[in-house]
């Protein structure tokens, strides 16, 4: 029998798996310096993201379950 896979918590905090078993995750820029970014653009980095598929190969090895 093989061992348990752990799952990265550091990785499992900040994307999730979705039905499809696709990966969302959220946007970066959106936590300091907002001043001078403008309305539109602060709006669209509260939307979640689905994660471009070259990534998913990697993203599958740190969340497995």
């Amino acid at each position: 029998m093989l061992p348990k896979i752990k799952t990265h918590r550091g990785t499992a905090k900040r994307i999730k798996k979705t039905g499809n078993n696709k990966f969302r995750a959220w946007h970066a820029y959106k936590s300091h310096i907002l001043e001078k970014k403008s309305p539109k653009r602060k709006r669209r980095l509260r939307k979640a993201v689905i994660v471009h598929p070259a990534d998913e190969r990697s993203l599958r090895r740190l969340l497995p379950y």
